[in-house]
């Protein structure tokens, strides 16, 4: 099916959004929110003629009856108020774990290689500093593995995980760092701007990805989820970046369902005025990854036993 253009009405003015038969109700609404700045999940799509379907977000467009004459009212909150207010913008609570065969599914299903195919044409990263030759890449998540996002504070520093400039500072002597957050550019530049990532003299971050990097991929036992493909990231910088030299950060193991075996679940940093004295995470993770650093090859790795590479496990092992 060729790309139709179709009118969304949304705040007192109407936007044309471009969209083809292969693509799903999610993505419609992602593209809704490059013109309106609007998250998908807070998007509610509204049209007399398709009544209760556009609520299906796994619904591909081409049961629709798509034309350049089809409008929809879109109502939502735009993301200006998630900046004013963050303890109210969406939150993921209830990741889960899908068994390998499911994940491996996932990965290799021909529908989602398709939607990463068009996402790497319709995205593309602006690199803050060029990428260095001869490093891995670390590919970091924000809410909840660099910063709790639903604790208040006077001073957002007050909120930032514990460890984290050193953490960063350690691990940019063997790799390029990446942040990648399913919020907005907005919120992740707000963020990183408050806590000092964008401008500290020790590091460099070589890129921001936000939410419109996403891809929303099916799953036969939990149906539709957005998650966080590497692959665009490889595609775009194959010369420096791949399977082999990367690890993703991310306290949803779902957002890494596209490239299992290079991502590592984090322990969330939440109720930062209470953890703030006792967590170590950062401390640990930096242990393992300078370890792993010296291996030519990072893909056979499992990350689920990073452990095992902390200095704590090697005191436990020789106290035995």
């Amino acid at each position: 099916m060729e790309e139709v253009t179709v009118k969304v009405k949304w705040s007192g003015k109407e936007y044309r959004v471009g969209v083809c038969g292969e693509e799903t109700v999610g993505e419609l609404k992602r593209r809704i929110c490059e013109v309106t700045n609007v998250l998908p999940v807070r998007q509610k799509l509204l049209c007399p003629k398709l009544a209760s379907k556009l609520n299906d977000d796994s619904l591909f467009l081409s049961q629709l009856p798509l034309s350049s004459s089809l409008k929809f009212t879109m109502i939502g909150t735009t993301e200006e108020d998630l900046l004013v207010d963050p303890v109210h913008s969406p939150e993921i609570l209830d990741d889960f774990d899908l068994p390998n065969d499911h994940a491996v599914d996932i990965k290799d299903m021909h529908v989602n290689n398709d939607k990463l195919c068009r996402r790497i044409l319709q995205f593309k990263i602006q690199p803050l500093n060029p990428p260095r030759p001869a490093k891995k890449l670390l590919v970091l998540d924000i809410d909840y593995t660099l910063f709790d996002h639903r604790s208040t504070a006077e001073n957002p520093l007050q909120l930032m995980r514990p460890y984290l400039h050193d953490f960063l500072t350690s691990v940019y002597s063997q790799y390029d760092i990446m942040i990648w957050s399913a919020t907005s550019m907005k919120w992740i530049n707000l963020k990183m701007g408050q806590l000092g990532v964008l401008v500290n003299p020790n590091y460099k971050i070589t890129a921001l990805l936000d939410h419109m990097a996403m891809i929303t991929v099916q799953s036969s036992s939990r149906g539709v989820f957005d998650c966080k493909p590497l692959g665009l990231i490889w595609a775009q910088f194959p010369q420096f970046y791949s399977a082999s030299n990367t690890i993703m950060f991310d306290d949803l193991r779902r957002n890494f369902v596209m490239n299992p075996q290079n991502g590592l679940t984090i322990k969330p940093f939440r109720k930062a005025h209470a953890n703030r004295d006792s967590d170590q995470e950062l401390v640990k993770l930096t242990q393992y990854l300078l370890a792993i650093a010296e291996l030519d090859d990072l893909s056979n790795l499992d990350h689920n036993n990073w452990e095992l590479f902390t200095d704590d496990n090697a005191k436990r092992r020789r106290h035995r």
